[in-house]
């Protein structure tokens, strides 16, 4: 499959969802992603699916049976989701208006970072603010 378009990122987390086709109406209403790329197969589960915002895409699916448990089956969470976004006062607004359950409200963090952690209907875990990785390692 040649593209002449392709994202700048070279990593591309992928995350599964017991509704994915729900899951990805949220994520594009609630967090202002844009659905890119859905394949379903006949009893429409979501095979792979391909959402951007920003430089960055992520992929969602339904569960495959080789997959484990969905955050929300599973005590505590192992991984939170970082994303940038321009304006993090006004992006926590929109996720608070389409029902995301606040897990850290917006601040300003120690190094400078301004942002605030939710959680999606199925249990993964979001931060959006305005940091980008990097600016401290050629402080060296």
């Amino acid at each position: 499959m040649a593209s002449s378009h392709r994202t700048p990122s070279d990593i591309h987390p992928c995350l599964t969802y017991r509704d994915a086709p729900a899951a990805i109406d949220w994520l594009c209403r609630a967090f202002g992603f844009t659905k890119r790329f859905v394949v379903a197969d006949d009893d429409g589960r979501i095979q792979h699916s391909e959402l951007s915002l920003g430089t960055g895409v992520i992929m969602v699916s339904s569960p495959k049976p080789e997959d484990s448990r969905l955050p929300n089956e599973a005590a505590g969470s192992s991984a939170c989701l970082s994303v940038f976004v321009a304006d993090p006062a006004e992006h926590y607004r929109q996720a608070q208006a389409a029902g995301a359950q606040l897990v850290r409200e917006l601040k300003t963090e120690d190094y400078g970072a301004t942002g605030y952690m939710v959680r999606d209907p199925e249990g993964h875990l979001w931060y959006f603010g305005d940091y980008r990785p990097g600016e401290y390692w050629e402080q060296g």
